[in-house]
Protein backbone atom coordinates (compact mmCIF):
# COMPACT_ATOMS: atom_id res chain seq x y z
CA UNK A 1 0.00 0.00 0.00
CA UNK A 2 1.33 3.49 -0.75
CA UNK A 3 2.00 6.33 1.67
CA UNK A 4 -1.05 8.16 0.40
CA UNK A 5 -3.13 5.51 0.54
CA UNK A 6 -2.25 4.76 4.13
CA UNK A 7 -2.75 8.21 5.16
CA UNK A 8 -5.93 8.14 3.29
CA UNK A 9 -7.07 5.07 5.62
CA UNK A 10 -6.16 6.49 8.83
CA UNK A 11 -8.23 9.65 7.67
CA UNK A 12 -10.98 7.62 6.90
CA UNK A 13 -10.93 5.49 10.07
CA UNK A 14 -10.47 8.40 12.14
CA UNK A 15 -13.20 10.13 10.52
CA UNK A 16 -15.85 7.11 11.31
CA UNK A 17 -14.17 7.08 15.02
CA UNK A 18 -15.47 10.34 15.84
CA UNK A 19 -19.02 10.01 14.10
CA UNK A 20 -20.10 7.22 15.71
CA UNK A 21 -18.53 8.75 18.80
CA UNK A 22 -20.50 11.87 18.29
CA UNK A 23 -23.79 9.52 17.28
CA UNK A 24 -23.06 7.95 20.64
CA UNK A 25 -23.19 10.92 22.38
CA UNK A 26 -25.99 12.01 20.66
CA UNK A 27 -28.13 8.60 22.15
CA UNK A 28 -26.62 9.13 25.75
CA UNK A 29 -29.53 9.75 27.72
CA UNK A 30 -29.93 12.85 29.69
CA UNK A 31 -30.20 12.41 33.41
CA UNK A 32 -33.52 13.46 35.11
CA UNK A 33 -33.67 16.89 36.68
CA UNK A 34 -32.94 16.51 40.49
CA UNK A 35 -35.54 18.78 42.46
CA UNK A 36 -34.96 17.65 45.65
CA UNK A 37 -31.48 16.77 46.98
CA UNK A 38 -29.34 18.44 49.14
CA UNK A 39 -32.13 19.28 51.36
CA UNK A 40 -33.98 21.63 48.56
CA UNK A 41 -37.21 23.20 48.80
CA UNK A 42 -38.15 26.01 46.27
CA UNK A 43 -40.05 29.37 47.47
CA UNK A 44 -41.72 31.84 44.73
CA UNK A 45 -40.95 35.81 45.17
CA UNK A 46 -42.98 36.24 41.67
CA UNK A 47 -46.31 37.29 43.43
CA UNK A 48 -49.60 35.26 43.93
CA UNK A 49 -50.87 34.97 40.21
CA UNK A 50 -49.81 32.78 37.22
CA UNK A 51 -47.56 34.21 34.49
CA UNK A 52 -49.33 34.68 31.08
CA UNK A 53 -47.40 32.90 28.25
CA UNK A 54 -47.98 35.44 25.16
CA UNK A 55 -49.84 33.82 22.38
CA UNK A 56 -52.61 31.44 24.35
CA UNK A 57 -55.94 32.51 25.13
CA UNK A 58 -56.21 35.00 28.02
CA UNK A 59 -56.39 34.46 31.98
CA UNK A 60 -58.67 35.24 33.55
CA UNK A 61 -57.96 38.66 35.73
CA UNK A 62 -59.17 41.09 38.18
CA UNK A 63 -62.20 43.32 37.36
CA UNK A 64 -60.56 46.75 36.48
CA UNK A 65 -63.55 48.35 38.81
CA UNK A 66 -62.96 46.40 41.29
CA UNK A 67 -59.21 46.83 42.43
CA UNK A 68 -57.68 44.18 44.31
CA UNK A 69 -55.74 45.32 47.66
CA UNK A 70 -54.04 42.48 49.12
CA UNK A 71 -52.74 42.63 52.68
CA UNK A 72 -49.25 43.53 52.05
CA UNK A 73 -50.52 46.39 50.11
CA UNK A 74 -52.56 47.25 52.85
CA UNK A 75 -50.13 46.96 55.34
CA UNK A 76 -47.89 49.39 53.37
CA UNK A 77 -50.61 51.95 52.20
CA UNK A 78 -53.30 52.02 54.99
CA UNK A 79 -55.74 51.19 52.36
CA UNK A 80 -58.23 48.62 53.21
CA UNK A 81 -57.67 45.04 51.85
CA UNK A 82 -60.07 43.45 49.39
CA UNK A 83 -61.12 40.16 47.53
CA UNK A 84 -60.17 39.32 44.23
CA UNK A 85 -63.07 40.28 41.96
CA UNK A 86 -62.89 38.04 38.22
CA UNK A 87 -63.64 39.53 35.38
CA UNK A 88 -66.28 37.92 33.26
CA UNK A 89 -65.42 40.06 30.09
CA UNK A 90 -62.89 36.90 29.61
CA UNK A 91 -63.86 35.69 25.86
CA UNK A 92 -62.36 32.00 26.43
CA UNK A 93 -65.16 31.03 29.56
CA UNK A 94 -68.30 29.57 28.86
CA UNK A 95 -71.73 31.34 29.98
CA UNK A 96 -72.31 28.57 32.66
CA UNK A 97 -68.43 29.67 34.47
CA UNK A 98 -69.82 33.02 33.95
CA UNK A 99 -72.68 32.98 35.35
CA UNK A 100 -71.04 30.46 38.58
CA UNK A 101 -68.70 33.56 38.91
CA UNK A 102 -71.12 36.03 38.57
CA UNK A 103 -73.37 34.79 41.53
CA UNK A 104 -70.10 34.69 43.59
CA UNK A 105 -68.87 38.05 42.78
CA UNK A 106 -72.00 39.53 43.76
CA UNK A 107 -71.73 37.74 47.01
CA UNK A 108 -68.55 38.93 48.02
CA UNK A 109 -69.33 42.33 46.95
CA UNK A 110 -71.87 42.19 49.88
CA UNK A 111 -69.58 40.77 52.20
CA UNK A 112 -68.92 37.19 51.84
CA UNK A 113 -65.66 35.73 52.23
CA UNK A 114 -63.37 35.01 48.87
CA UNK A 115 -62.47 31.55 49.69
CA UNK A 116 -59.08 30.34 48.90
CA UNK A 117 -57.64 26.85 49.49
CA UNK A 118 -55.35 29.06 52.04
CA UNK A 119 -57.91 30.25 53.83
CA UNK A 120 -59.53 27.34 54.41
CA UNK A 121 -56.97 24.96 54.64
CA UNK A 122 -58.67 22.66 52.02
CA UNK A 123 -56.53 20.85 49.06
CA UNK A 124 -56.29 23.71 46.53
CA UNK A 125 -56.18 20.96 43.12
CA UNK A 126 -54.34 21.28 40.00
CA UNK A 127 -53.18 23.80 38.95
CA UNK A 128 -53.86 26.16 41.93
CA UNK A 129 -51.71 24.38 43.96
CA UNK A 130 -48.99 26.74 42.37
CA UNK A 131 -50.33 30.25 43.06
CA UNK A 132 -49.06 28.74 46.70
CA UNK A 133 -45.49 30.43 47.49
CA UNK A 134 -44.26 27.46 49.08
CA UNK A 135 -41.76 25.83 49.99
CA UNK A 136 -42.52 22.88 48.38
CA UNK A 137 -40.62 20.00 48.93
CA UNK A 138 -39.82 17.15 45.96
CA UNK A 139 -39.39 13.64 46.66
CA UNK A 140 -37.99 11.35 43.51
CA UNK A 141 -38.25 7.85 43.16
CA UNK A 142 -38.19 5.40 40.20
CA UNK A 143 -41.66 4.77 40.88
CA UNK A 144 -43.13 7.93 41.93
CA UNK A 145 -42.87 11.39 42.82
CA UNK A 146 -43.50 13.63 45.75
CA UNK A 147 -44.46 16.88 45.81
CA UNK A 148 -45.39 18.13 49.52
CA UNK A 149 -46.42 22.04 50.14
CA UNK A 150 -45.25 22.84 53.84
CA UNK A 151 -48.34 24.25 54.40
CA UNK A 152 -50.77 21.61 56.13
CA UNK A 153 -48.47 19.34 54.33
CA UNK A 154 -50.71 18.86 51.10
CA UNK A 155 -49.11 16.30 48.81
CA UNK A 156 -49.32 15.23 45.69
CA UNK A 157 -48.13 11.57 44.38
CA UNK A 158 -47.08 11.37 40.43
CA UNK A 159 -47.08 7.74 39.22
CA UNK A 160 -43.87 6.99 36.85
CA UNK A 161 -43.86 5.59 33.73
CA UNK A 162 -47.57 4.06 33.49
CA UNK A 163 -50.99 4.72 31.88
CA UNK A 164 -53.97 6.22 33.60
CA UNK A 165 -56.10 3.69 34.99
CA UNK A 166 -59.59 3.07 33.10
CA UNK A 167 -61.89 4.94 35.33
CA UNK A 168 -59.83 7.04 37.82
CA UNK A 169 -62.02 7.62 41.06
CA UNK A 170 -62.09 11.91 41.28
CA UNK A 171 -60.02 12.94 43.74
CA UNK A 172 -58.88 16.81 44.79
CA UNK A 173 -55.77 16.50 43.19
CA UNK A 174 -56.72 13.60 40.24
CA UNK A 175 -54.76 11.27 39.03
CA UNK A 176 -51.01 12.16 37.71
CA UNK A 177 -49.00 9.58 35.86
CA UNK A 178 -45.48 11.22 34.58
CA UNK A 179 -42.53 10.65 32.76
CA UNK A 180 -38.86 12.34 31.99
CA UNK A 181 -38.60 14.05 28.46
CA UNK A 182 -34.54 14.36 28.61
CA UNK A 183 -34.42 17.25 31.33
CA UNK A 184 -38.17 17.62 31.78
CA UNK A 185 -40.60 16.34 34.01
CA UNK A 186 -43.62 15.90 32.31
CA UNK A 187 -46.92 15.06 34.22
CA UNK A 188 -50.62 14.59 33.32
CA UNK A 189 -53.14 15.03 35.45
CA UNK A 190 -57.09 13.57 34.86
CA UNK A 191 -59.87 12.13 37.03
CA UNK A 192 -60.77 15.65 39.18
CA UNK A 193 -63.36 16.19 41.67
CA UNK A 194 -65.23 19.81 41.29
CA UNK A 195 -64.60 21.33 44.80
CA UNK A 196 -61.77 23.39 43.63
CA UNK A 197 -60.79 26.19 41.33
CA UNK A 198 -58.18 26.83 38.47
CA UNK A 199 -57.05 29.97 40.00
CA UNK A 200 -57.60 32.85 42.54
CA UNK A 201 -60.55 34.13 40.77
CA UNK A 202 -62.34 31.29 42.13
CA UNK A 203 -62.71 30.10 38.50
CA UNK A 204 -64.84 26.59 38.23
CA UNK A 205 -64.08 23.58 36.27
CA UNK A 206 -65.78 20.41 35.25
CA UNK A 207 -64.56 16.74 35.80
CA UNK A 208 -63.69 16.99 32.34
CA UNK A 209 -60.08 18.99 33.44
CA UNK A 210 -57.05 17.68 32.24
CA UNK A 211 -54.06 19.36 33.23
CA UNK A 212 -49.95 18.98 31.76
CA UNK A 213 -46.98 20.13 33.82
CA UNK A 214 -43.79 20.44 32.68
CA UNK A 215 -41.18 20.98 35.35
CA UNK A 216 -37.44 22.10 34.63
CA UNK A 217 -34.97 23.86 35.68
CA UNK A 218 -33.28 26.68 34.44
CA UNK A 219 -30.81 29.66 35.60
CA UNK A 220 -28.06 27.30 36.35
CA UNK A 221 -30.79 24.97 38.13
CA UNK A 222 -31.62 27.85 40.62
CA UNK A 223 -35.06 28.52 39.40
CA UNK A 224 -37.94 26.02 38.94
CA UNK A 225 -39.96 26.37 35.94
CA UNK A 226 -43.43 24.70 36.31
CA UNK A 227 -45.45 25.23 33.02
CA UNK A 228 -48.88 23.82 32.35
CA UNK A 229 -52.05 23.43 29.81
CA UNK A 230 -55.48 23.57 30.86
CA UNK A 231 -58.08 22.19 29.12
CA UNK A 232 -61.62 21.51 30.01
CA UNK A 233 -63.96 21.49 27.01
CA UNK A 234 -67.24 21.97 28.91
CA UNK A 235 -65.55 24.99 31.09
CA UNK A 236 -63.45 26.90 28.56
CA UNK A 237 -63.75 27.41 25.38
CA UNK A 238 -60.07 27.16 24.35
CA UNK A 239 -57.00 25.53 26.32
CA UNK A 240 -54.99 27.84 28.02
CA UNK A 241 -51.55 27.82 29.18
CA UNK A 242 -49.52 29.42 32.52
CA UNK A 243 -46.02 29.52 34.22
CA UNK A 244 -44.96 29.87 37.80
CA UNK A 245 -41.66 30.09 38.49
CA UNK A 246 -39.66 29.07 42.25
CA UNK A 247 -36.34 29.77 43.51
CA UNK A 248 -34.13 27.00 44.94
CA UNK A 249 -33.88 27.29 49.10
CA UNK A 250 -32.06 25.29 51.65
CA UNK A 251 -34.81 24.38 54.21
CA UNK A 252 -36.45 21.15 55.65
CA UNK A 253 -39.74 20.31 56.09
CA UNK A 254 -41.15 22.85 58.64
CA UNK A 255 -44.24 22.10 60.53
CA UNK A 256 -47.54 24.13 59.42
CA UNK A 257 -51.15 23.14 60.71
CA UNK A 258 -53.32 25.26 58.60
CA UNK A 259 -56.32 25.04 60.79
CA UNK A 260 -54.46 26.30 63.93
CA UNK A 261 -54.05 29.71 62.00
CA UNK A 262 -56.98 30.33 60.40
CA UNK A 263 -59.77 30.68 62.95
CA UNK A 264 -58.84 33.66 64.23
CA UNK A 265 -60.58 36.16 62.65
CA UNK A 266 -63.31 34.83 60.24
CA UNK A 267 -64.86 31.03 59.58
CA UNK A 268 -63.58 30.20 56.10
CA UNK A 269 -65.32 26.19 56.05
CA UNK A 270 -62.02 24.88 57.38
CA UNK A 271 -62.89 21.10 57.72
CA UNK A 272 -62.96 19.79 60.89
CA UNK A 273 -62.56 15.88 62.50
CA UNK A 274 -65.70 15.49 64.60
CA UNK A 275 -64.65 12.15 65.50
CA UNK A 276 -61.04 10.65 65.69
CA UNK A 277 -59.83 8.77 63.06
CA UNK A 278 -59.50 5.72 65.42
Amino acid sequence: MSRGALLSCIFAGGAAALALAASAAAQAPVAPPDFSSDQTAWQTPFGTDYIEIPGTPPLVTNDSSHPYISNGVAIRTGQQPTYRIADLTNPNLKPWAKDVMKKDNDEVLKGKIGFTPSSSCKQPGVPAIWLAGGPFYFIQSPNEVLIVEEGDRHARRIRMNGPHTANPKPSWYGESVGHYEDDTLVVDTVGFNTKTFVDNYRTPHSDKLHVVERYRLIQDGKTLEVRFMVEDPETFNQPWMAVRRFNRIKATLGEQICQEGNFTLFDYGIPVAKTPDF
